[in-house]
């Protein structure tokens, strides 16, 4: 299936952003580290997690997670300290994504865990048991999922955790939710001061069982800061209810960078507001180590409002749902711009273009995050195709509806 996207002229309106998929899925993992039932409210209704409520709930064998890399972190972890045998298997993009770090750090915890076919791949055997040692030391450059999986079982074990990790950390911010849901939660942790090694101590106690309410989604808002700063509507104002400015999501701070591309932030107790406000850059560098989930919008946005840029602190993009450094050079040559990779870190685009396609069709590559980002490029171009669109599921399934709500025409093409 393919959507055909025609912009509006004028973007005005009030969206109801889904729910933090990176907290529901935190929280839910955190009840059944506390064998509770107390409710969730405000879950977020994608696959990713979707999977998690059905694995919890159907209690089977064999768990397809399908693409959901949180999940496939999350669980190898959680079914790690829990009686019996499990096997945690995906997609095939899935098969093709590392844990092996995860895995080898599980291990030296005690864990039973066998691969089933690639070594240092899904899928996982995992026979649970109680978990013993409780020292660790990781290399703080690797997927922050890995850290969170293992801190939220860390209260669980026998003797807690002292998680050592060196070098410059990645995506502290989810971290840090990580720690303040734990926290929430009843946990006893601390993490030092000092970044460079981080060290955190989780003492061993469990968990409360309580209810619990999950904020909206910041990374859905930057979509549409995206089509704000592409607009060509003066007056583009969009509101999003129930946004926090002292939010534990890391991709809040995307508002202060939007803010240097022309979007202003309005806070206020309801949620925000956003519009056009204030002049745009000659050059824009910014390192997107704490925020690597909107690489692909600032990238899109840069091109399409001219602005030459830098981004670094990519180096978890090469595995995520795809390589996404190369799916936007791929993409974005379409629509007429020239990226380059400087290794797997960085990317940069010197502001030279190429002839744009005829009739763009924008591949998705299995990754919600790519349709996302593409899609408000039909503000800057006559119109844009999007290929399987339908993969919005995974963080933001009401995605086209919601741009249907702020005026674009949408067809089956």
């Amino acid at each position: 299936m393919r959507y055909q996207l025609k912009a509006p002229k004028t973007l005005q309106g009030t969206i109801p952003l889904p729910a933090s998929k990176s907290i529901s899925n935190r929280a839910l993992v955190l009840r059944a580290l506390a064998h509770g039932n107390a409710p969730i409210e405000n879950l977020a209704d994608c696959d990713d997690t979707m999977v998690i409520i059905n694995a919890f709930e159907k209690e089977e064998d064999v768990i397809d997670i399908k693409a959901a890399g949180t999940a496939m972190r999350f669980l190898t972890a959680f079914y790690s300290t829990q009686p019996g045998s499990h096997t945690l298997t995906g997609t095939e993009r899935m098969k093709q994504r590392p844990i092996s770090i995860l895995v080898d750090a599980l291990r030296l915890l005690g864990a039973q865990i066998d691969y089933v076919g690639k070594e240092g791949f899904p899928p996982l055997h995992i026979t649970g048991k109680q978990l013993q040692s409780n020292d660790l030391t990781l290399p703080s450059d690797v997927s922050s999922q890995y850290i969170s999986a293992l801190l939220m079982i860390a209260p669980t074990l026998p003797n807690g955790l002292k998680l050592k990790l060196t070098g410059h950390v990645t995506s502290l911010p989810y971290i840090d939710m990580t720690l303040q849901l734990m926290r929430e939660f009843g946990a006893a942790v601390h993490r030092s001061e000092s970044l460079h090694p981080m060290q955190i101590e989780v003492k061993s106690g469990g968990y409360q069982d309580i209810p619990y309410i999950i904020e909206n989604d910041w990374s859905a808002a930057s979509y549409w800061y995206e089509m704000v700063a592409l607009s060509n509507d003066p007056q583009a104002t969009i509101t999003l209810p129930d946004l926090k400015r002292e939010s534990t999501q890391g991709d809040s701070k995307g508002a202060e960078l939007f803010k240097s591309l022309g979007v202003h932030t309005e806070y206020t107790e309801s949620g925000i507001t956003i519009y056009k406000q204030g002049e745009l850059p000659q050059q824009l560098d910014a390192n997107l180590r704490e925020m690597p989930d909107l690489a692909q919008t600032f990238v899109v946005t840069c091109c399409f409002l001219g602005i030459p840029f830098r981004f670094t602190g990519l180096h978890t993009l090469r595995i995520k749902e795809t390589d996404r450094i190369s799916a936007l050079i791929n993409e974005l040559h379409k629509l007429g711009f020239i990226l380059y990779a400087e290794g797997d870190d960085a990317l940069r685009w010197d502001g030279e273009h190429c002839q744009a396609d005829d009739n763009p069709v924008i591949a998705t590559y299995d990754d919600h995050r790519m349709a996302m980002a593409f899609a408000p490029a039909a503000l800057k171009v006559k119109s844009i195709v999007i290929d399987h669109p339908e993969v919005v599921s995974k963080s933001y399934p009401r995605y086209w509806e919601d741009l249907q709500q702020g005026g674009f025409d949408i067809m089956v093409d």
